[in-house]
């Protein structure tokens, strides 16, 4: 008798949601940087607790390293937090095909524990909130909105609400 079993990690065949928010920098923490929701899970903080987001100057300027291309491309996501001893770095590969972009060599675990592997986001709703994110805490914004409930900032306990 053969039997099949269910893998304990995820490989998302479903549409994913992106949201992005930042940390206002001090005198919260040492800088501003780039939080990921993905379904409403932070990425990078379930991915690896000692990392921080990279700058949204860098990850969501446009053509930067989050927008994505038939050629797929490794993105370091994350920076050390200098609080924590642990490791660094959280990657994405991020790859376009059709209107889905696609984040594989992922490693976190999702609301039911099991671990993600890849997601999958709708090609417009992406890009918006690349835009979105940009337009708000990217170098070409004229400031940084500091702990605005409004913007999504400063989230203390680096979830996103219910």
């Amino acid at each position: 008798m053969v039997r099949a079993t269910l893998p304990d990690r995820q490989v998302c065949d479903s549409v994913s949601t992106l949201l992005i928010g930042v940390c206002p920098g001090p005198p919260r923490c040492s800088a501003v940087h780039t939080y990921l929701y993905v379904d409403g899970l932070d990425l990078i903080a379930r991915s690896n607790g000692g990392a921080v987001g990279g700058c949204p100057d860098r990850l969501l300027r446009p053509g930067g390293p989050l927008y994505p291309s038939d050629r797929a491309r490794t993105v370091d996501v994350a920076v050390q937090d200098h609080a924590s001893n642990s490791s660094c770095g959280v990657e994405v590969r991020v790859r376009l095909r059709g209107q889905t972009v696609i984040w594989t060599d992922l490693m976190y675990p999702g609301a039911d524990g099991r671990v993600i592997e890849e997601v999958r986001f709708d090609l417009r709703q992406y890009l918006t909130e690349i835009e979105r994110g940009y337009a708000l805490w990217g170098h070409s914004a004229p400031h940084v909105q500091h702990g605005s409930a409004a913007t999504g900032a400063a989230m203390p306990d680096r979830s996103w609400p219910a």
